[in-house]
């Protein structure tokens, strides 16, 4: 909104086109959208996506074509409208496209996946962002400040600490600061002077808690576990454990993190210790068992311990590197000697036939140790992919030994039959 950027220079020309504006909740999205329609002398109509139907869209869009007719615009605003269906949203298209009214809609989640790609791509889209501490601040005085539409005509005296407190419960919301604000400056006692003192105790209680910006099917619930998948996977147990903890905190479903958890232990931790994923299933398994509050306590166990665990991603790399294999080259039948032989006429076609049982092998040649012998007995793979290798292994923790092992396997020649 700053001077020369483009919103302002549309809305001070009488420009502005139809547009979503996406931010977190209490960052001003309908009051902008009242501000564009006041500079811009249009009419302005606004709807919730939760009540709203098709009827109260076409009875807008009625009213709107009679406004334009006598040179009068309209500006819809629609709240939520991430919440309007598919048929909602086009039904408000055409109008939107022939300017009959400019449609701003707000929404708290990602137009991308929650619009039209159709009225998307005829609306702009401008983020808001959740406001500072300095911008609620701000708002906070001018509530105590305004004697029309604010608390002014009243004798309100805000501690300094209270008010520290109440920007930090907010949370960038201003809506939030406000709305205590006002339930807090109700619940003052007043003294002999009519003056009412809002301390920090009364702040904390009229709003409890912080609010946490957080929803469990939205945006901020897919960027949270992605920071922390991401945290784990780079090693930073402080910043996995934060994330787990704003998770749990928001009420964030216990099962879902362990599963995600228990993804982690084969992604990125895999045969570099393959413990990861004993200790993630023992997390979920205990979680499913003893359920929250108390859950907390295996579900940061494993996340410590995964955090800190050596990582590979060899597991997924040897799996996609098959799988492009099996859909793009011909899936050749499956080797005789490899095949099941349960009858006899399946013997008489060689079904089985030249098989080397491997314990006998493993046995002759005298293994010791954790490993197997590096030297192959036979051919494993079709003919057509017998030269592939799909697992490689990483360089940390147990798969150092392993990297090791496979190299030597694999230059160990053709097998002996």
């Amino acid at each position: 909104m700053g001077e020369g950027r483009a919103l302002r220079r549309a809305i001070e020309n009488d420009t502005v086109p139809s547009m979503i504006l996406w931010g977190p909740p209490g960052t001003g999205k309908t009051t902008l959208g009242e501000v564009i329609a006041r500079a811009t002398d249009s009419n302005f109509v606004a709807l919730s996506a939760v009540s709203a139907g098709v009827a109260d869209l076409r009875a807008v869009v009625a009213d709107a074509q009679r406004a334009r007719a006598v040179g009068k615009r309209t500006v819809l605003f629609v709240d939520e409208i991430h919440r309007f269906n598919k048929g909602q949203q086009d039904a408000v298209l055409p109008y939107v496209e022939d300017g009959t009214i400019t449609l701003i809609g707000a929404t708290t989640e990602n137009p991308s996946f929650e619009v039209n790609s159709a009225l998307l791509s005829r609306s702009r889209v401008f983020v808001l962002k959740a406001l500072t501490d300095e911008n609620v601040e701000t708002i906070v005085h001018r509530a105590l400040e305004d004697r029309e539409r604010g608390l002014g005509a009243q004798k309100i005296v805000l501690d300094e600490d209270a008010l520290d407190a109440l920007v930090g419960l907010a949370n960038g919301d201003a809506r939030v600061a406000l709305g205590t604000l006002e339930f807090a400056a109700s619940a003052a006692p007043v003294d002999a002077d009519g003056v009412r003192r809002i301390d920090r105790a009364l702040v904390a209680d009229a709003l409890q808690r912080r609010l946490v910006s957080y929803d469990k099917k939205g945006d901020n619930h897919y960027d949270v576990i992605s920071a922390f998948i991401k945290s784990v996977r780079g090693s930073d147990p402080d910043a996995a454990v934060y994330w787990l903890a704003r998770m749990l905190d928001a009420g964030e479903d216990a099962l879902f993190i362990a599963r995600r958890i228990v993804i982690l232990a084969s992604e990125d931790i895999g045969l570099a210790d393959s413990r990861g994923l004993q200790v993630a299933m023992a997390a979920q398994q205990a979680v499913h068992f003893i359920g929250m509050p108390e859950g907390f306590y295996p579900l940061a166990h494993a996340t410590l311990y995964l955090a800190t665990a050596p990582k590979s991603n060899s597991v997924g790399r040897a799996y996609k590197a098959a799988l492009a294999d099996v859909e793009g080259t011909r899936n050749d039948p499956v080797p005789l000697n490899l095949r099941n032989a349960p009858t006899g006429l399946m013997r008489k076609l060689g079904y089985g036939s030249g098989y080397r049982y491997a314990h006998e092998d493993y046995a002759f040649a005298g293994a010791t140790g954790d490993l197997p012998p590096a030297g192959r007995l036979e051919d494993y793979l079709p003919e057509n992919l017998r030269d592939r290798a799909y697992f490689e292994p990483g360089e940390q923790g147990e798969e150092a030994k392993l990297r090791a092992w496979i190299e030597r396997r694999r230059g160990a020649g053709e097998p002996e039959l």
